[in-house]
């Protein structure tokens, strides 16, 4: 799937957020690496808790120990840029957390448009993990899927890469449309006003696309271009297309609500695949301090704008996988293994 991740910069988001909490207190909530910036390599793990007594115990001791897997494996190559962000589902929130429940936290609603259709996959944690170097992201998966042991099943596991300029493997410079500093915190990370239990926090939405890659490369560039939106060799934008007349990826993906106020998401998608497997695709995972504007930007993509103008990148990108999560501050984590 095309999808939009922009070069971010060095500069990132504060790391902690005052929360307004009960009685007028004000908490500092350290929010985790949502916007932690663009690396070589990424591995994503969906994982669903098993159904044994010590199960919730040994997720809660795993994910909050991140944190301190992330220092015991950077200090070995400091410059990797190692950093973790973990989610939680819907399905386990009440029973892992005892907390108060996000407000738009919930499963990931299947999108069924005309002709293609945005699945909806188990998943109760999320795992996305980045970093420069390829060993350093192995090893910490390697001693966090120790901790976790039994305690999960392996829904997914895709290791991403990045490719050349930050393009997907279609051809094109993937993110332009991400916001940028300091735009980035208000996009992803909710706020006490907003609601008090998702407070420095932020939902996340993942889903694995796979390319027809012998479709796509029967296109023309200006047909392959028409579809993106963008020119193909430059990423210069092209116009958009008149109302009710088929509209480009990138158009279909900006989202704006009743009052025309355009909502970004911010997008962190790695290429994956095996030549040889003749498999080749592109990890969507985006990350909103709102659920639903990455919900509106699947609809639009899906059912089309208008209904029946589906986008056309569908056609050449099918989506395997479907789930969303929330991201707890890490604060919050941390105080899970108490």
């Amino acid at each position: 799937m095309k999808v939009a991740v922009r070069f971010r910069p060095m500069l990132r988001s504060p790391l902690a957020i005052r929360i307004q909490v009960a009685a007028g207190v004000c908490a500092i909530a350290t929010m985790q690496p949502v916007d932690a910036p663009l690396t070589q390599s990424a591995t994503f793990l969906v994982l669903s808790a098993t159904k044994s007594a010590e199960s919730l115990d040994k997720i809660r001791n795993a994910i909050s120990s991140t944190g301190d897997l992330v220092k015991n494996v950077s200090i070995r190559h400091p410059g990797a840029r190692l950093s973790c962000t973990v989610g939680i589902g819907s399905g386990i929130w009440d029973s892992l957390t005892g907390l108060a429940r996000p407000k738009e936290l919930r499963s990931f609603r299947e999108i069924r448009g005309a002709k293609h259709t945005a699945i909806a996959t188990p998943g109760d944690v999320l795992i996305h993990i980045r970093a420069e170097r390829r060993d350093v992201t192995f090893e910490f998966e390697s001693q966090l899927m120790e901790l976790l042991d039994d305690a999960v099943t392996v829904e997914d596991s895709t290791v991403g890469f990045r490719y050349f300029d930050a393009r997907d493997l279609l051809g094109f410079v993937d993110g332009t449309a991400n916001p940028v500093a300091p735009d980035v915190a208000d996009t992803v990370f909710a706020t006490a006003a907003q609601d008090s239990a998702a407070a420095g926090g932020s939902y996340v939405v993942v889903q694995k696309y796979v390319h027809d890659m012998a479709g796509w490369r029967g296109l023309s560039t200006e047909q392959q271009e028409a579809i993106i939106g963008r020119r193909k060799a430059d990423n210069f934008e092209l116009p958009d297309a008149e109302d009710g007349k088929q509209l480009a990826h990138k158009t279909l993906a900006t989202i704006e609500d009743e009052q025309g106020n355009e909502h970004d998401i911010l997008r962190d998608n790695m290429p994956f695949g095996s030549p040889s497997s003749k498999q080749y695709g592109t990890y969507f995972i985006g990350y909103s301090k709102q659920l639903w504007v990455i919900e509106k930007m699947l609809e639009r993509m899906f059912v089309g704008s208008p209904p029946g103008l589906h986008d056309r990148i569908l056609d050449y990108s099918k989506p395997l996988t479907g789930t969303t999560f929330f991201i707890p501050p890490a604060s919050t984590l941390e105080s899970l293994g108490a």
